[in-house]
């Protein structure tokens, strides 16, 4: 992969959300708390004049905090993509690893309902997407499985620099492949390039490599399995 065709992806933790602060994952699909909201508002002008300028593509996990966040955190992003013919991608894939309340989604038709997520696309959430079985599951095998489909996904893209907003947990199975616990603080971005080209991939795994952190508006708030243990 030459410097020319090197693929940027900026991995965005979601801001400060309801069941960081309480250490109670009971919450269904937990929401941004009023400061989640200020720090999702302050990750706009923190990269309004770069990525936001740049980026090809922006995808987010279909959990409310991370929408919430993509909504209020890149919003010149996607008015400039949409416009060009490049809505926001809604992703199930992305969603938190754990089979707590807080971590498992919210219906499809709930969240089209929702007058804050209006005219975002929802039509890759299938019935099967808050189950947490089978390919959404909660086991080390199925989460390592997804973190791997998610890699290979975005290096398939053809866009070169991509903006993801997903969870913590998430975060570092598809950057670690393993849950480390190392800290993502709440509405924090960070830079990272793929390791090989495809052809050059002999474990398949689509390894990603870091390259800076791009922002950092919150603090490292416990993620559900830091929660949980």
């Amino acid at each position: 992969m030459t410097k020319a065709t090197e693929k940027r992806i900026y991995l965005t933790r979601h801001a400060q959300a309801e069941h960081n602060v309480e250490c109670d994952y009971s919450i269904r699909d937990a929401p941004l708390t009023a400061l989640g909201r200020q720090q999702a508002s302050a990750l706009y002008d923190a990269t309004k004049e770069t990525i936001q300028k740049t980026a090809e593509l922006l995808v987010s996990s279909p959990l409310r905090r991370p929408l919430s966040t993509m909504i209020l955190g890149y919003p010149d992003l996607r008015k400039r993509l949409e416009a060009e013919g490049k809505p926001v991608i809604i992703l199930p894939q992305l969603q938190e690893c754990n089979d707590l309340a807080c971590d498992i989604g919210s219906p499809r038709e709930d969240l089209e309902a929702n007058a804050e997520y209006a005219g975002l696309d929802f039509s890759l959430l299938t019935p099967d997407w808050i189950s947490k079985e089978g390919f959404y599951s909660a086991s080390v095998p199925a989460l390592q499985a997804r973190a791997r489909w998610n890699r290979k996904w975005l290096r398939a893209r053809p866009e070169r620099d991509i903006v993801v907003v997903a969870h913590g947990d998430c975060l570092r199975y598809i950057t670690e492949g393993f849950n480390s616990y190392k800290d993502w603080a709440n509405a924090e971005v960070r830079e990272y390039t793929f390791k090989v080209e495809e052809a050059e991939d002999v474990d398949g795994e689509a390894w990603l490599v870091p390259v800076k952190q791009v922002a950092k508006e919150g603090d490292a708030q416990p993620t559900s399995s830091e929660l949980r243990n």
